[in-house]
């Protein structure tokens, strides 16, 4: 039996979201999803459908729209998107199994209907119209749809065909992709295939999937390595990956992360501080998972006017652990070590490499068992008043500094407003 897969995409999802919530149609009204207390320079994070039709690039600045286009600016509400994209969640398991639901992302997800067309009776169109039926219905967000024989060309159809038709429904299967498909351009309009990608093929003379098919495959192994198995077998239509594929799979190693833009350039003091806060809430959150590391790695942005554009380096630690009084003073030497004193920074990323499950930890002869278990149960302590009464309802003396950023960064969810 051919499958037969549906993936599914509100259109526009935050802007639609503060759309419904003020009683305006999604699809006419005017509003962008940016947080103008930032500067004009903040990046918008949706632009709707009809603001879209006059010119306005989605993410966009807010300073680049057009000064004589009247719109609406609603700020950053992450936790009320989520608690939407749950709602839509619910509307699928009404029709399908979650074994059968593959969440891409909070506006999208990848569905396998294969075995609900018989039986609800249905083509997997006439499926995927009841389902954006019942969505619009649920939650008054519209979404399109793409309908494919495999993952690949299902996410084709949404990205490409979809938009084009009507109904916001589009479909393919390998015949039908080839035909049609083949020779549209830009490449970057392809699921996986960014400008950089696209440039390497174009100094190639490739320039359409049509290219990509018929070309010499060494060149292409050449170009991309292993890689080029899969930009092969996508210009052909092909994706031998099923949903319960992506179900199964268990990656060999975990890591824990986290990153941060900041607001303007920070010296070498300032951003030792945000370091450490973020290293501290990594601590926190691995105590909460019940993991550990034994290593952390660090990556350090500067400014564009800086020398050095970036450092990054790692640092072991004698044993796996989650105890901030031995992963902060590790992160610390290991900044000071890395660090250009004389750049501006911009970026920073930590991470958590390799965690494990807490009960593989093992004491080291130089442990201090008493110190470590006091420790442990500051952080366990600190985690029970956090769920009960917020994030910001103990915190540090650093998180006071006019640099900190923890306790903004604890009313976000994902870098932005959660709206509470």
């Amino acid at each position: 039996m051919q499958r037969q897969y549906l993936c599914i995409d509100l259109k526009s999802f935050y802007a639609s979201v503060e759309c419904v919530q003020r009683g305006l149609d999604p699809m006419t009204a005017k509003l962008v999803v940016a947080d103008p207390d930032r500067s004009k320079n903040t990046i918008c994070l949706a632009v709707s459908p009809a603001l879209k039709a006059l010119g306005v690039k989605n993410r966009c600045r807010l300073g680049d729209i057009p000064a004589d286009l009247k719109y609406i600016v609603a700020k950053p509400r992450m936790k009320l998107y989520i608690e939407r994209s749950a709602d839509v969640y619910g509307v699928y398991l009404k029709y399908f199994s979650k074994d059968d639901i593959h969440v891409y992302s909070v506006d999208e997800a990848f569905i396998d209907a294969t075995n609900y067309l018989t039986l609800y009776n249905m083509t997997a169109r006439e499926l995927a119209q009841t389902v954006m039926a019942d969505v619009q219905a649920t939650t008054g967000l519209r979404a399109s749809c793409g309908v494919g024989t495999n993952l690949y060309l299902t996410k084709i159809a949404l990205d490409i065909t979809a938009k084009h038709s009507p109904e916001f429904i589009g479909e393919l299967n390998e015949e039908s992709y080839r035909q049609t498909l083949w020779d549209h351009r830009p490449l970057t309009d392809f699921w996986r295939i960014g400008p950089g990608i696209s440039s390497r093929l174009a100094r190639g003379g490739i320039f359409t999937m049509r290219d990509i098919a018929e070309s010499d495959e060494n060149v292409l192994y050449n170009l991309f390595g292993k890689d080029a198995e899969l930009l092969i077998d996508h210009a052909w239509g092909r994706e031998s990956a099923t949903i319960a594929d992506i179900k199964a799979y268990q990656s060999k190693t975990h890591s824990l992360s986290s990153g941060q833009v900041l607001m303007r350039g920070y010296n070498c003091e300032e951003g030792l501080l945000i370091v450490k806060e973020m290293t501290e809430l990594l601590c926190l959150d691995m105590t909460e998972k019940e993991l550990v590391t034994h290593s952390v790695s660090l990556y350090l942005g500067y400014s564009g006017k800086s020398s050095v554009t970036a450092v990054k380096g790692s640092v072991s630690l004698a044993a796996d652990t989650n105890l901030n009084n031995i992963i902060i003073p590790a992160v610390t030497g290991l900044y000071l070590r890395i660090t250009d004193r004389r750049c501006q920074l911009r970026r920073v990323n930590v991470c958590f490499n390799d965690v494990a499950p807490e009960q593989n930890i093992q004491m080291t002869l130089f442990d201090d068992a008493v110190k470590n278990a006091k420790n442990r149960e500051i952080q366990r302590t600190m985690l029970r008043i956090k769920d009960r009464y917020g994030r910001n309802a103990v915190f540090k003396g650093m998180d006071l500094d006019k640099a900190a950023t923890t306790q903004e960064r604890n009313r976000q969810i994902g870098g932005h407003r959660s709206g509470e």
